[in-house]
């Protein structure tokens, strides 16, 4: 019996093992995302940005809106200087949102002359496989 406890915790710590890994490569792809997208906002090449994001995100906000909003709160931050990764946490449901698999990841951004911004974005496993940005914030660091 004892044997057989053992056998079972062994492959339940293995596929543990396996599942964490699996979770740290998906933060790991999804962070290599949010930076080109972010390297794509913060040159202001907001309509590229648009077509980088997921088709879900496509499905709720146009480009020309997406544009308009960048610029209404992107621009009056000025240039983005140091940006350090706070967090990024693997979610596979969110609130308004289809249930799918997401990594929230949040920095520390500064801007010129405006202080500290910290920035959440959140891509998500689109349809095609890659991850795509299909959430974007900012809000003054504490």
């Amino acid at each position: 019996m004892n044997r057989k406890l053992s056998i079972a915790l062994l492959a339940l710590l293995v596929c543990s093992t396996v599942f964490a890994q699996d979770n740290t490569a998906k933060r790991e792809a999804a962070k290599q995302s949010a930076q080109s997208w972010l390297a794509l906002v913060d040159r202001g090449d907001y309509g590229m940005s648009w077509q980088e994001t997921s088709s879900f995100f496509q499905s709720k906000v146009s480009k020309p809106d997406l544009e308009t909003a960048l610029k209404q709160v992107r621009a009056p931050l000025g240039v983005a200087g140091n940006r350090t990764l706070v967090g990024a946490v693997f979610q596979t449901d969110l609130p308004d949102a289809p249930k799918g698999e997401y990594v929230v990841i949040q920095y520390k951004t500064e801007f010129a002359g405006n202080g500290t911004i910290l920035e959440t974005v959140i891509p998500m496993l689109d349809k095609d496989g890659k991850w795509r940005v299909s959430g974007y914030f900012v809000k003054p660091a504490l």
